[in-house]
C-alpha cells in the first residue's frame, strides 16, 4: 500500500539521491528570480517614480546635470554705478524720458517689403532718412562718444572705444526696420499703428516690440552710461541693420563683410541680438536663449501643361495638378525627431530640471531620455503636443505663395506655387529638397509629367509626357541652419556670463535674491535674425533681448500683426538688462 502511494506521489521516499536533492535546491532557487527581478523593478520603480514626481525632488546634481545653471553675476567693480543707475531707472523722470524716447522711434514708419530693389534705385529706402535724424537728435551723448559709421548708406555700426585693445570686443545687434503694416487692418488697431501711444502699460505701434524696443534700449542704456562717467575696458561695437524683415540682404550682410574686414573672423567676444523668450512656463520663469537658428529655403513647385480653350477641358487643369500636390506636401511632413545635443533637446532637459507644473509622467521620460531611447520618444510625443515645441524641433513647411493662369476661359499653360521651409537645427537644406522631391515624385508620375528637381532632370522627359514638374530654389537665397552657441563645458563662458547676466537682472529688477529664480536656458527661436551674417565673427552668437513676458506669453506682443505692444516693465527691465550686460562683460576675464 505505501509503494502504491509512493507512486503516486502522495509519499515522499525517506532518502533521496544527491543529484536529485541538487537539483531541487536549483529549482528552489529559480523560483526565486521572477520574486528578485520584480522586487528589483519595484525599487527601481520606486526610486524613479519618487525621484520625478516633483521637480523639487530632484538632487541639485541632477538638476545641474540637466541643466547646468550659473549663480547671478552682478558687476563688482563697478557696484556702486550699477546699483545707482538701477536707482534712476526706477524714477518717473527716466522712465517718462524712456517711454518718449521708444514712442518717438515707433512714430517714424520704417517698413522693409520683400524683393526691394537696391539702395539708391528703390525710393523706399528712403524712409530710414528721418529716422537717423531721430536718434541723432534723440541720443547726443552717444552721438558726440562713439565713432559712427554708415554701411551701404542706411546700415549703423557704433563703435565704443575700450582702454584694452586686446580685449575681444562685445557686439550688441538690433534692426531700425519693421513688418509692413496692411493698410486694411489699420482700423483694426487699438491705437494707430504710427501713434508710439502709451497707455500708462503699454506703448503701442509697429516695431515697439520687434525691434525697435531693442534698438532703443541699447541706445539708452549707452547714453545713460556714458552720462553717469563709465568709460569702457572691453570695446562695445553696435550694429543695427535696416532690413531684417525682408532677409538682411542690403543691410546685415554688408553690417557684416564691413566687421570682417575691419575686424577679422572671430575676433568678437559675443554678440547678442534680439530673440528668445522670457516667460514662465510649467510654474517656474525661464529665459531661453537662442543658441542656434533654423535652416530656410523657399521651394518653387512649378507645374506646365497644354493650354487651349476653357470649353474643353482636360480632367485636371495646371493649377488643379499643381492643387493635388500641394496637398500632397501638406500631408506629408518632414518627421520631426528631438535628438540629444539639439537645442530644443537641452531646452526640454531644463523644464524637467526646474518645471515646477511638469506632469510626472513627461518628467520621468525627460530624465531618462539621456540614456534610453524609448524614454527619449515618450517624451517627444508627449512635448509634441505642443504645436510650437513640434515645429522649433523640426523642418517644417508652409505654402505662402501660389500664382496660375491669366484668364477664366483659357486653360493655364503654367501654375506655381512656393513652399517656404524652416530647416531643422540637425538637418540641412539639401535633406529638405530631397524630402520634397521624393513626396511629390509619385504624384508627378500619376500625372504624367517629367520630373526636374534642383537641376537634375529625374525622368527622361520624353513627349509622352503630359507636361512637367519642376522644384527649384525660389530665389536663391536658401540658409543652413546656424553653428551651435557653446552652452556647456570649457568653451562655454560666454554663454555662462549672458546666463548670469539674465539671473542678476531678473532679481534686481523684482528685489529678490536666489540663484534660481529664472532658469537660463539654450534653445532657438522660430525665424531668423540679422546673426546669419555674422557667423565668421565669432562662436558666441546669442538671440536674446529680455523682453519679459511673464505668464502673459510671448504671442501677447502682437509682433508681425495688429496691436503690436511693449509693455513698460519689460521695456525698463531690457534697459536693465544691457546695462548689466556691458558692466559684466566689461569686468570679465574669461570671454
Amino acid at each position: 500500500m505505501s509503494s502504491k502511494l509512493a507512486e503516486k506521489g502522495t509519499l515522499l521516499p525517506t532518502t533521496v539521491p544527491e543529484t536529485k536533492r541538487r537539483r531541487s535546491s536549483v529549482v528552489r532557487k529559480l523560483h526565486l528570480v521572477p520574486l528578485l527581478l520584480l522586487a528589483l523593478a519595484l525599487y527601481k520603480y520606486s526610486c524613479i517614480h519618487h525621484f520625478t514626481g516633483n521637480s523639487a525632488d530632484l538632487s541639485e546634481e541632477v538638476k545641474q546635470e540637466l541643466c547646468p545653471q550659473p549663480k547671478p553675476l552682478s558687476p563688482e567693480k563697478y557696484v556702486d554705478l550699477w546699483e545707482s543707475m538701477g536707482k534712476q531707472y526706477e524714477t518717473q523722470e527716466f522712465q517718462k524720458k524712456a517711454i518718449d524716447l521708444l514712442s518717438g522711434a515707433v512714430q517714424i514708419p520704417t517698413q522693409s517689403y520683400d524683393q526691394m530693389q537696391p539702395v539708391g534705385v528703390d525710393p523706399r529706402w528712403d524712409a530710414f532718412g528721418p529716422f537717423h535724424d531721430y536718434l541723432l537728435s534723440a541720443f547726443p551723448n552717444v552721438h558726440a562718444t562713439l565713432k559712427v559709421t554708415k554701411v551701404n548708406t542706411w546700415g549703423l555700426v557704433y563703435e565704443w572705444e575700450g582702454a584694452d585693445e586686446t580685449l575681444k570686443p562685445l557686439l550688441l545687434a538690433a534692426h531700425q526696420d519693421v513688418v509692413p503694416v496692411n493698410p486694411e487692418t489699420v482700423p483694426e488697431w487699438t491705437h494707430p499703428p504710427w501713434s508710439g501711444e502709451f497707455d500708462g502699460e503699454k506703448i503701442w505701434g509697429r516695431g515697439s516690440s520687434d525691434d525697435k524696443s531693442g534698438l532703443i534700449s541699447i541706445l539708452t542704456t549707452v547714453e545713460s552710461l556714458i552720462a553717469n562717467g563709465f568709460q569702457p575696458t572691453r570695446k562695445v561695437v553696435l550694429s543695427f541693420g535696416f532690413d531684417e524683415e525682408a532677409s538682411g540682404v542690403y543691410g546685415a550682410s554688408y553690417l557684416a563683410k564691413f566687421l570682417e574686414q575691419k575686424y577679422g573672423e572671430n575676433t568678437f567676444a559675443l554678440i547678442v541680438d534680439e530673440g528668445g523668450d522670457y516667460m514662465v512656463e510649467f510654474g517656474q520663469a525661464y529665459a531661453t536663449v537662442g543658441t542656434a537658428e533654423k535652416g530656410y529655403t523657399d521651394v518653387r513647385v512649378s507645374v506646365t501643361s497644354p493650354g487651349g480653350h476653357s470649353s474643353v477641358p482636360p480632367t485636371h487643369t495646371t493649377i488643379g495638378i499643381l492643387s493635388a500636390l500641394l496637398v500632397h506636401i501638406e500631408g506629408n511632413p518632414a518627421t520631426p525627431k528631438l535628438n540629444r545635443g539639439t537645442p530644443m533637446y537641452q531646452k526640454s532637459q531644463c523644464l524637467a530640471a526646474y518645471g515646477a507644473d511638469m506632469p510626472k509622467q513627461l518628467r520621468n521620460a525627460l530624465v531618462k531620455a539621456e540614456k534610453s531611447d524609448k524614454a527619449l520618444r515618450r517624451a517627444e510625443k508627449a512635448l509634441f503636443q505642443d504645436r510650437k515645441f513640434k515645429a522649433l524641433v523640426g523642418t517644417t513647411h508652409a505654402i505662402d505663395l501660389i500664382n496660375g493662369g491669366v484668364k477664366t476661359n483659357a486653360l493655364p499653360e503654367s501654375a506655381y506655387a512656393v513652399v517656404n521651409h524652416r530647416v531643422a537645427t540637425d538637418s540641412s537644406v539639401v535633406e529638405a529638397w530631397s524630402h520634397d522631391t521624393a513626396t511629390l515624385q509619385s504624384v508627378a508620375h500619376s500625372f504624367n509629367l517629367s520630373v526636374t528637381a534642383f537641376g537634375k532632370q529625374l525622368t527622361d522627359g520624353s513627349a509622352s509626357a503630359y507636361g512637367t514638374l519642376t522644384l527649384a530654389d525660389a530665389w536663391g537665397v536658401s540658409l543652413e541652419p546656424a553653428p551651435i552657441t557653446p552652452s556647456r563645458g570649457d568653451d562655454a563662458e560666454p554663454f555662462r556670463l549672458l546666463a548670469g547676466t539674465i539671473k542678476s537682472t531678473h532679481n534686481a529688477v523684482r528685489g529678490i535674491s536666489g540663484d534660481n529664480n529664472v532658469i537660463v536656458s539654450p534653445g532657438i527661436m522660430s525665424g531668423n535674425t540679422d546673426t546669419r551674417y555674422y557667423w565668421k565673427l565669432t562662436e558666441h552668437i546669442f538671440r536674446y533681448g529680455h523682453n519679459w513676458s511673464g505668464d502673459r506669453g510671448w504671442l501677447s506682443r502682437g509682433a508681425h500683426t495688429v496691436n503690436e505692444v511693449l509693455y513698460l516693465d519689460s521695456y525698463l527691465e531690457m534697459i536693465r538688462f544691457f546695462t548689466t550686460l556691458i558692466l559684466n562683460a566689461d569686468e570679465s576675464t574669461s570671454i
